[in-house]
């Protein structure tokens, strides 16, 4: 079927993206997955393409266009090929969201300029050791100076990714206690300067997926943030923090989609070339049913995706409906990559294929963001269960 989520300008776009990691990306990629990171620098060519100011508004540096579309095209691209844009995504699709409803005047006028260029990367630090999902119990603090100009913040945050290059980290603090009947009351958002006196980076985290995208523990010892980088108002954090869930949850859908559908593109191609017992596997029956299965559940996902990409283009996709989104795909490609990988036999075990590589990324798709389980009690709230 044909699609018709995309118009000229989105392929246009696409032939862009994907010239740009045939040329600047595929030929490294290797180093960089045994690095475990991307250079810093390959920012800057990120941002020369203009990926970093799609959504930013014009007076900032940025295009102006508010739509999703374009971010759904590099999710697919970089799936098509098997690799990622390290911290970038989180750059763009977790912090640019919250600077843009949030921040002042003079924030968007000190931060934007570089966020679009590529001169200050983002991170957002969420998740602290023993908390996991709980935000509403994060221990780290942040407490207003006794003559009101600054923050001394104080904690440690875990999983965090982009969290080795970033150069500002939106940082989750209790500015006050929580109040009996609501825990989620007290936590602010404040955007940490890296280079803040007490700010560390601790471990790189070695992590069994998504090698190349820099994730990071992070300590703050009386760090001083001044007044003027809180962002929205004090105590307010967690019901700000909801409002981009959506669009996070439908990043990471597309994502499970894209890479079941390259999983079944690799899968084709080494089927196609490869024998045993005198004929290629693609001719045994047992390889045709398994891709035909795949190809339909990939179909389904590619529908789920394009929908709930038009929902929230158009302001309508709801919390429980990217939930649904996130849930389906990532499961489908949970399905999909599996069996695809399977029809490697042994050398689908092997990193050099990129069904391996796929394999690894995809499993924290069912985890961050919110896990399958947490998925199903948005939806089953929603219907009234």
């Amino acid at each position: 079927m044909r699609r018709t989520v995309f118009n000229e300008d989105h392929e246009a776009f696409r032939e862009t993206i994907r010239a740009f990691i045939e040329a600047e990306v595929a030929p490294v990629y290797d180093e960089w997955f045994a690095a475990g990171q991307v250079p810093r620098d390959f920012y800057y060519k990120l941002a020369e393409l203009g990926i970093f100011g799609i959504e930013v508004p014009e007076e900032f540096g940025g295009a102006g266009v508010e739509s999703f579309k374009f971010e759904a095209i590099i999710s697919e691209e970089c799936a098509r090929a098997a690799v990622n844009f390290g911290g970038s995504g989180v750059h763009v699709l977790l912090c640019l969201p919250y600077i843009k409803a949030y921040a002042t005047e003079e924030q968007k006028k000190r931060w934007l300029p570089d966020f679009v260029t590529g001169k200050t990367m983002y991170a957002i630090a969420m998740t602290e050791p023993g908390t996991g999902s709980d935000l509403a119990g994060m221990k780290t603090t942040a407490k207003l100076s006794e003559d009101g100009t600054h923050y001394i913040l104080n904690g440690a945050k875990t999983f965090i990714t982009g969290g080795v290059h970033a150069d500002r980290v939106i940082v989750c603090a209790r500015t006050a206690a929580p109040k009996e009947d609501d825990r989620r009351f007290g936590i602010s958002l404040l955007v940490v300067d890296t280079k803040a006196e007490g700010y560390s980076v601790g471990r790189k985290l070695d992590k069994l997926g998504l090698r190349t995208s820099d994730t990071a523990e992070l300590a703050f010892v009386d760090v001083k943030v001044p007044v003027e980088d809180l962002l929205g108002e004090e105590n307010k954090g967690f019901s700000y923090l909801g409002q981009n869930l959506p669009q996070e949850r439908l990043g990471i859908a597309v994502g499970a989609y894209a890479q079941a559908k390259a999983a079944v593109r690799f899968a084709q191609s080494y089927v196609s070339e490869r024998t045993v017992f005198g004929k290629t596997v693609a001719s045994f029956q047992n390889t045709k049913f398994e891709l035909a299965a795949c190809q339909a559940e990939v179909d389904a996902a590619e529908a789920v995706c394009d929908r709930a990409i038009e929902a929230h283009d158009a302001g309508e996709l709801t919390a429980a409906e990217a939930a649904s989104a996130k849930l389906f795909c990532t499961e489908v490609a949970h399905r999909v990559i599996d069996r695809c990988l399977q029809l490697h036999g042994g050398y689908g075990y092997m990193n050099e294929y990129p069904i391996a590589r796929l394999y690894a990324d995809n499993r924290v798709n069912r985890i961050y963001g919110g896990t399958s389980e947490v998925m199903k009690s948005i939806i089953a709230k929603s219907m009234g269960l």
